[in-house]
Parts: structure tokens; C-alpha cells; sequence
């Protein structure tokens, strides 16, 4: 399951992929205009400066970029970076991978089998969408649903 803090992660992202490139927002901004939760917020894009996805500059006309073009930046890789791996256990991920305690045949245990058919499905999906393609998939959303209240309204 996705957590509050990999969501509130993404809603940040989406919102700087609506900038040229160089132009800061500030947290506040970011926080108000998604409804997430300032301080909470400034700890997210904390991990994801570290992480090389944003950059933050301090002062007058300071604070959060984007690192790289939103074309560039995997949906999947963000939330990695803030809630682990995608495999919803340990025996089933390819990059924390932990053998269970009470497991006597890994190649033959179900759970882990259909959990890796599910991290594999969940991969496919974040692992091929970029932050661009996230950001347009909302504004063609928008727009499709514009268009319905429309014609509902004619």
C-alpha cells in the first residue's frame, strides 16, 4: 500500500513538473495547494533533494526545482526512495531481498510466488511512467471532465 508520505511525495513532484525549468516553488505553495501538511512536506522533500530528484535554493526567490526534466524522473524511483520497495514482502524484492524465517522452500512457497507476480505487475506500471507522463494523464483528466459538464450543461 502506498503511505500518506510516498502520495504527498508524488502530489509535490506533479505539481513542480508544472514549472519551466529553474522556476522555485515554495513549500508553502506546494503544501497549500495540494493539502498536505507544511512540516510534513518539508521532511518529504527533504529525502527526495537527497535522493537527487529536486534541488532547493535558500532566500529571496528561493525553493524547490526539479533536478531533472519530469521526463527523466520514474514514478516508481520516487517511491522507492520514500517507501522502500514496491514488493509487498521482503522474500519477493528484487533489491531488499530477505528470505522468511518460517519458509522451508522458497521456490515452491505460493505467497511468495503470487507476491512476486504482484510486484512484478506493480513495477510494470510505476516503472514506465515518468513524472510527465503523470502530470499529463491529471490535466487530460481535467479536461475530459470540462468537457463532460459542458455538453451535460447544454
Amino acid at each position: 500500500m502506498l503511505t500518506k508520505k510516498a502520495k504527498y511525495g508524488l502530489k509535490a513532484m506533479v505539481y513542480l513538473a508544472g514549472f519551466e525549468p529553474g522556476r522555485t516553488a515554495l513549500v508553502n505553495d506546494i503544501a497549500t495547494a495540494n493539502q498536505i501538511p507544511k512540516k510534513f512536506l518539508d521532511a518529504i522533500l527533504g529525502e527526495l533533494r537527497n535522493a537527487g530528484f529536486v534541488h532547493s535554493k535558500k532566500g529571496k526567490g528561493g525553493g524547490y526545482t526539479l533536478a531533472r526534466s519530469p521526463e527523466d524522473i520514474g514514478v516508481g524511483a520516487i517511491i522507492r526512495v520514500l517507501d522502500g520497495p514496491l514488493a509487498p514482502i521482503q522474500c519477493a524484492s528484487r533489491t531488499v531481498y530477505r528470505r522468511c524465517d518460517d519458509c522451508l522452500d522458497e521456490t515452491r512457497c505460493t505467497v511468495r510466488l503470487v507476491m512476486m507476480q504482484a510486484r512484478d505487475a506493480i513495477a510494470n506500471v510505476l516503472d514506465k511512467r515518468t513524472l510527465a507522463q503523470m502530470r499529463a494523464l491529471g490535466e487530460s483528466e481535467a479536461a475530459r471532465l470540462e468537457l463532460v459538464a459542458a455538453l451535460e450543461h447544454n
